[in-house]
């Protein structure tokens, strides 16, 4: 009995790597769409928000189950309870990305230097993301407090981005709808950030049963 519940937790923590893989390609599509204006890169992240949503209906079943029907011990109830948590958080990084390339036509105008800050963010979102990911399939709570400590450096790139659009805008009034969306865009990156971030507080409570509150 033992073996086949041990059997659905390694399941569960295959999926919820594969799901935060997703995640990262909906979010590498949206900058490549940002920089290049590829139309297949804004198809390809629409069509991983899609596997996302599938992704956290199918770990939430697996979750159900293990929580319904296999009785875990204390330790294993948190790390189920901690998936559901992250999944949900996931899914809203997949509607992010995709929210992200619905704007990214409208800012062709905009300065490359914006486009590179704006890069900067989601590299370092994407390591936060990956991070905490890696940090639930490695019960690794080091690792979780790690990331919680790389979001300052995606609020101070908002702040810096948000203030280099400020000035812009009234510079450049005939451009000032693309450098809000601009600012939008770069909203997305900071909330995926806090999206991270929050995955790997789930992380540290599943490890240490301690939650931030």
């Amino acid at each position: 009995m033992r073996d086949r519940y041990e059997e659905q937790l390694r399941l569960l923590n295959k999926e919820l790597a594969e799901m935060g893989e997703l995640c990262e390609e909906a979010i590498a599509c949206a900058v490549k769409y940002l920089a290049e204006n590829r139309r297949e890169m804004k198809q390809s992240a629409e069509e991983c928000e899609k596997q996302i949503d599938r992704m956290e209906r199918d770990i939430e079943t697996l979750c159900m189950r293990l929580l319904m029907h296999e009785q875990p011990l204390a330790a294993d109830f948190r790390l189920v309870t901690a998936a559901l948590k992250m999944i949900s958080d996931m899914e809203r990084i997949g509607d992010h990305a995709e929210d992200i390339v619905e704007l990214g036509e409208y800012i062709v105008k905009t300065d490359n230097a914006l486009r590179e800050h704006i890069g900067k963010m989601a590299e370092a979102a994407v390591k936060m993301l990956a991070a905490s990911v890696n940090s639930y399939t490695e019960k690794d709570a080091e690792l979780a407090h790690s990331v919680i400590l790389m979001d300052d450096t995606v609020d101070a790139l908002f702040v810096e981005i948000k203030q280099s659009l400020l000035k812009s805008v009234k510079s450049e009034e005939e451009n000032a709808e693309a450098l809000l969306d601009m600012l939008m865009i770069a909203k997305y990156f900071e909330r995926i950030g806090d999206h991270a971030e929050n995955i790997a507080e789930w992380v540290i409570y599943a490890v240490t049963g301690q939650h931030k509150t």
